[in-house]
């Protein structure tokens, strides 16, 4: 049944469409974007377009940027010759929350998973094997310690080492199972330094 009329009820609609957010949570965004003043709205809706139509991926590491090269394959400070394989953006910003990694990154978006019919051909391993003819010297497999995160590094791994390019794993510490964006930075930082030689 319908109790707000359809203004409202497309609103709850749409925000429960996003990933996380249930009817409850929808309905409490939707009066809470109701009662914002109409410049603060009308601040949000164009944050929303104007990042769906400038968001693209870094042409280097493939994480999300407005421009050609994002912060960190831009910098000139950060280590190029290292690169840490992240499967999502948000790992990547879970590492650069630790504030010790001055490498690169190379976002897979995405792991092997053969059972989903993810194949190699499905994430960013043919760019990442373009990198790696330029001045690399370490590989640092970072994907989250799932079936497909281990499968994805094992992958990795095979790929890389006849170019006789260091390739790490990041070591214990992050739970079996668990997702990187929803681990601490400690627990991160220990990971990152204490990664293994595969």
């Amino acid at each position: 049944m319908d109790y707000y009329g359809t203004e409202v009820s497309k609103l709850i609609g749409a925000l429960s469409m996003l990933p996380g957010i249930g009817q409850k949570s929808a309905q409490r965004l939707a009066f809470h974007i109701i009662n914002m003043p109409e410049e603060e709205a009308k601040k949000l809706a164009d944050a929303i377009v104007s990042a769906r139509e400038n968001v693209r991926y870094c042409k280097e590491c493939f994480t999300l940027t407005d421009s050609e090269l994002c912060p960190i394959c831009a910098s000139k400070s950060r280590d190029h010759s290292t690169i840490m394989v992240v499967e999502t953006t948000r790992d990547l910003a879970a590492y650069e929350k630790t504030g010790r990694y001055n490498g690169v990154y190379h976002v897979l978006h995405g792991a092997i998973s053969p059972m989903l019919g993810i194949g190699p051909a499905d994430i960013k391993l043919k760019e990442l094997m373009k990198r790696l003819q330029g001045d690399v010297k370490e590989v640092i497999i970072a994907t989250n310690s799932s079936i497909e995160g281990e499968t994805t590094a094992v992958y990795i791994s095979k790929l890389i080492k006849p170019a006789g390019i260091r390739v790490t794993r990041i070591a214990s510490g992050v739970p079996v199972g668990g997702d990187l964006e929803y681990v601490d930075e400690m627990t991160l930082l220990r990971a990152l330094e204490g990664r293994t030689e595969l």
